[in-house]
C-alpha cells in the first residue's frame, strides 16, 4: 500500500494567451475550470490509476470544497479514512494561469493543509511492504516526523521536496528518495552549501548527502537521478503539450507505485517518465494521469535510463 501524506485543494484552472505582468489584468482565451487537486491528492491519484492500492491521509476544511475533494478519492478508489476535517480553516485552493505554451504559474492558499498532522498516520500502516509519500504542501515539521516514523519502521520512504524549501540535515537519511524539478534542486542545494549549478552534480551530491537517490526532474528534458551505483538520465516523452500542470505529481505517483510494486528505480523512473509525458496532453492535474496499461503501452516511445556518471 502507498500512504500519501500530503495537501488537498480545489484548483481553479484559467487559460490565457500569456501570463500578465505586474499591475496587467489579462482575459482568459476560454472559461476557467474548477479541479480537484493538491500535490498529495494528485500523486495519490496517480499512484492510484498506476496499479498501487493508495491511502491519502491529510486535513480539509468543512466546506464543499473539502467534501468534494474527499469525495473525489473516494470516487478514485483511494482510500480516505486518514482524512481529518479542520474547525477552524478552509480546504486548501489553487489559482493555476496556463498559457499558449502549455506552461503554468500557479498561487497556493494551503488552508487546512497546514493543520495536518503526523499521528494521523497510525502506526499499524507503517510497515516494511508500504511505501509512504509525501510533499511539502503540509507543515514540514510534520511531513518529516511522519518520514522519521516510517524509515523507522522499515517502510520506503519518498519526498516530493516541493513547493521547495528547508530539509534539515537530520531529515536526510529518513528519505530513500528524494524527488524535486530543477529550480527546487538549484534552491535545495544552496540551502546545504552545494555552489554547483549543473543537475548532474547536483544529484550526486545531495544523494551523497543523505546517502539516498535523488532525482531531479528536468520537463521536456527527462529527469537525472544519482544513487550509490552512480548518475543515470531518461529522456522524456515526445508529446504535443496541452497543460504541464501535475505532470511531477504524475512521476511521483507512478514512480512511488513502481517501487511498491517490486521494481527497480531504473525502471520506476522509466515507467514515470512516461506516465508524466502522457499526463501532458490533458487539462488539469488529476484527470491527466495515465492509467497503467496506458503507460505501459507506451514504454517502448522511450528508451530506458542510461548511466551517465
Amino acid at each position: 500500500m502507498i500512504i500519501v501524506f500530503g495537501s488537498m485543494n480545489v484548483d481553479l484552472i484559467t487559460p490565457v494567451k500569456d501570463f500578465p505582468h505586474p499591475g496587467e489584468t489579462v482575459l482568459c482565451t476560454s472559461d476557467y475550470v474548477s479541479r480537484s487537486g493538491g500535490k498529495g491528492a494528485n500523486q495519490a491519484v496517480a499512484a492510484m490509476r498506476a496499479g498501487a492500492k493508495t491511502v491519502m491521509v491529510g486535513k480539509v476544511g468543512d466546506d464543499a470544497f473539502g467534501r468534494r475533494s474527499v469525495n473525489n478519492l473516494k470516487n478514485q478508489g483511494i482510500w480516505t479514512t486518514g482524512i481529518g476535517i479542520s474547525d477552524t480553516r478552509p480546504t486548501g485552493c489553487a489559482t493555476i494561469a496556463v498559457n499558449a505554451q502549455g506552461e503554468n504559474t500557479i498561487v497556493v492558499a494551503p488552508g487546512a493543509n497546514l493543520e495536518a498532522t503526523s499521528d494521523q498516520v497510525p502506526d499499524e500502516v507503517l510497515v516494511s511492504k508500504n511505501v509512504v509519500l509525501t510533499q511539502l504542501e503540509c507543515a514540514p515539521k510534520e511531513t518529516f516526523s511522519v518520514l522519521a516514523r516510517a524509515e523507522a519502521k522499515g517502510c520506503v520512504t519518498i519526498l516530493n521536496a516541493s513547493p521547495a524549501g528547508h530539509i534539515p540535515k537530520e531529515a536526510l537519511p529518513n528519505i530513500d528518495y528524494l524527488i524535486v524539478n530543477e529550480i527546487e534542486a538549484l534552491q535545495l542545494a544552496r540551502g546545504v552549501g552545494i555552489e554547483d549549478t549543473d543537475p548532474r552534480a547536483i544529484a550526486r551530491k545531495i544523494s551523497d548527502a543523505g546517502q539516498h537517490s535523488c532525482i531531479i526532474t528536468l520537463a521536456a528534458k527527462g529527469a537525472i537521478a544519482a544513487n550509490k551505483n552512480g548518475v543515470f538520465s531518461i529522456g522524456a516523452l515526445d508529446v504535443e503539450v496541452v497543460d504541464t500542470t501535475g505532470a511531477g505529481d504524475t512521476f511521483c505517483g507512478i514512480f512511488a507505485a513502481a517501487i511498491l510494486a517490486g521494481q527497480s528505480s531504473l525502471i520506476a523512473l522509466h515507467r514515470a517518465s512516461v506516465g508524466a509525458g502522457l499526463s501532458c496532453m490533458a487539462l488539469g492535474a488529476q484527470d491527466s494521469a495515465p492509467a497503467k496499461d496506458d503507460i505501459d503501452a507506451h514504454l517502448s516511445r522511450l528508451q530506458q535510463a542510461q548511466k551517465i556518471g
